[in-house]
């Protein structure tokens, strides 16, 4: 697997975003922070969540019939870089980026600090598929489709943009959030209105995927029974994932 990813421009790091500094004071303690009784009882993993949304990734990628050992795959705000650690061996270039310092210190593999909201530090065209997972809600809205444009920018023609976010309509989602302190400026989106968003930026959404809807004992009994249920809006969170026009518009 490689690497290195075509990294656009040096910056100073002086700068940051108000969203970035609220992660950089947080980031010491941020398991700690996420710890939630109703979430507990959801999970016995602390990567569980992760994992979860890894096994969306794989299966939309096979059902696409797209190998990722011949992709390059970027993932947008990623923190710590918990999902890369899971799925980064399964790409030819797997890298990330985030606005926390403290974040991307705390972090392992190739994470890159992102040093404006709006402007992902990799050279046009670099990635063919882009992850952007529980990110949106932490970005103003006027910003969002912003941020989308450049991640057209990065992506190659065909390339996929998959965005996860917790479902605004799940009873549980929206009580975890609000006692979440990572969460405290979340302005959370349905997925009506991401593929909007996307599709403003001229991508085209070819599917959505609810999932999170049962605690994690049940996906060891029960198997595969949450690929049933992933049209209904009723799980945690949701993916979408939107495909680049395979030529310029």
């Amino acid at each position: 697997m490689l690497h290195h990813p075509q990294v656009r421009d040096k910056h100073d790091a002086s700068g940051s975003t108000g969203s970035s500094v609220e992660f950089d004071r947080l980031a010491s303690n941020y398991d700690t922070l996420l710890d939630d009784p109703l979430r507990n009882r959801f999970v016995s993993r602390p990567d569980f969540f992760h994992r979860r949304k890894w096994d969306l990734i794989q299966a939309f990628l096979a059902a696409s019939r797209l190998d990722s050992r011949a992709m390059a795959w970027l993932d947008v705000g990623c923190g710590r870089g918990e999902l890369l650690d899971i799925g980064a061996d399964h790409f030819q270039l797997a890298a990330g980026c985030d606005p926390s310092r403290e974040m991307i210190r705390h972090g392992r593999g190739q994470i890159h600090w992102q040093p404006e909201l709006n402007k992902l530090p990799f050279a046009d065209a670099t990635f063919d598929f882009v992850t952007a997972v529980c990110v949106f809600h932490h970005v103003p809205a006027p910003n969002r489709p912003n941020l989308v444009a450049e991640v057209v920018r990065l992506l190659r023609p065909n390339g996929i943009f998959c965005v996860i976010e917790h479902n605004p309509f799940n009873p549980a989602t929206r009580w975890i959030v609000s006692r979440t302190p990572v969460d405290r400026d979340a302005h959370l989106l349905s997925s009506s209105l991401t593929a909007r968003i996307l599709r403003s930026q001229g991508l085209a959404p070819v599917e959505t995927s609810y999932f999170l809807y049962a605690p994690e004992k049940w996906y060891e009994r029960l198997g595969g029974f949450e690929t049933l249920l992933k049209r209904i809006p009723a799980g945690g969170q949701y993916a979408v994932f939107a495909r680049k026009s395979a030529t310029p518009e």
